[in-house]
C-alpha cells in the first residue's frame, strides 16, 4: 500500500505546474500564452526574469529528486520502486493532470531524478550542455544532445542497473518527443538562441 501511495503521489507531485503559478505570481500572466508557451523554467526565465526562472527550475528539480529519495527511504534494497517514482514524476510534469495532460518538457524534473538516481552522470551531461551553449547557444539543442547521451552515460557508469538504464532511455525519448517543435525550428533555422552575455558583447564589438 505504501508503494502505491508513493507512486501515485510522485505523479501528482510532478504534475504541480510551478512554472505556471510562479509566472502568474510574478507578472500576473499565463505563461502558456507568452514566449514559447511552455510552463518550464526556461520560458519562465525568459519572460519573467532570472529570479522567477530560478525558482521554477529549483522546484521542478525537487519534483524529480524527492520521489526517488522517498522511494529509497521507504523501500530499502529495491531498485525498481525509486526509479518508477522518478519516472512518474517526469510523466506528471510533461503530462500534468492539472493541465489536461499537457505540461513542460521535463528537463529540470529529469535532472532531479538523475541527481538522486545517477549522480555520476550529472557532471558529464552538464558539461555537454554547457559546451553546446558556448558553441551554438541553443538551449533546446543542448537539452536534446544531453538527453541522447544520458543512456550511454548510464550504461558506462552503472552497467549493472537495468531499471536505471530503461528509465534513462524512456526519459531520453520523452525529451526528444517534447522537443519536436524545437527540432523543426532547428532544421528550418528559425529556433531562437539564448541571449548570452558574451554574445552581446561580441556583437557590440563587431559594430
Amino acid at each position: 500500500m505504501t508503494v502505491y501511495l508513493l507512486l501515485i503521489g510522485s505523479y501528482f507531485l510532478g504534475s504541480l505546474p510551478f512554472g505556471l503559478w510562479i509566472a502568474f505570481a510574478a507578472r500576473g500572466i499565463d505563461i502558456r500564452t507568452v514566449g514559447s508557451g511552455n510552463i518550464g523554467a526556461t520560458n519562465v526565465w525568459r519572460v519573467c526574469g532570472a529570479k522567477a526562472g530560478s525558482a521554477a527550475f529549483t522546484l521542478d528539480v525537487l519534483k524529480g529528486l524527492l520521489p526517488v529519495m522517498a522511494g529509497r527511504f521507504l523501500v530499502h534494497g529495491n531498485d525498481l520502486v525509486p526509479i518508477l517514482a522518478g519516472m512518474l514524476a517526469i510523466l506528471g510534469h510533461t503530462f500534468s493532470i492539472f493541465l489536461k495532460f499537457k505540461g513542460g518538457k521535463g528537463i529540470a524534473t529529469s535532472l532531479g531524478v538523475l541527481i538522486a538516481a545517477a549522480p555520476k552522470i550529472i557532471l558529464p551531461s552538464a558539461a555537454i550542455f554547457v559546451l553546446e551553449m558556448l558553441l551554438l547557444g541553443y538551449v533546446s539543442l543542448g537539452n536534446i544532445i544531453a538527453a541522447l547521451v544520458v543512456p550511454l552515460l548510464i550504461h558506462v557508469e552503472y552497467p549493472h542497473h537495468p531499471y536505471l538504464l530503461t528509465m534513462g532511455i524512456c526519459a531520453s525519448l520523452l525529451t526528444i518527443y517534447k522537443h519536436r517543435a524545437n527540432i523543426r525550428r532547428l532544421l528550418d533555422g528559425t529556433e531562437p538562441k539564448a541571449r548570452m552575455p558574451w554574445r552581446r558583447h561580441a556583437s557590440k564589438s563587431d559594430e
